[in-house]
């Protein structure tokens, strides 16, 4: 079998919002939920801590993680690729 074996590690992207830590950028992930008893579409966000080896990631940049292994006490993804870089101001 040639087949190519789909990962089973689950990946999000998201928009760095620090980093300031060495090694590590802070993704905020958003994403729309409908509401369970409701019915409206509410926005939910949630943070991550993501392993940044070189720091090539900054600031306002639209980025991928993907789980792996704990790496530190909060940080248990990767960033893996740069989606969108940030716009210039």
């Amino acid at each position: 079998m040639t087949e190519a074996k789909q990962s089973l590690k689950r990946t999000l992207i998201g928009k760095v919002v620090s980093d300031k830590r060495s090694k590590t950028v802070t993704v905020l992930i958003e994403r729309r939920v409908k509401h369970a008893l409701y019915g409206k579409i509410v926005g939910k966000s949630s943070k991550y801590h993501a392993h940044d080896e070189k720091g090539e990631y900054k600031m306002g940049d639209v980025i991928e993680i993907t789980e792996s292994r704990p790496i530190s006490k909060t940080k248990n993804w990767v960033a893996t690729r740069l989606v969108e870089k940030a716009a210039a101001v």
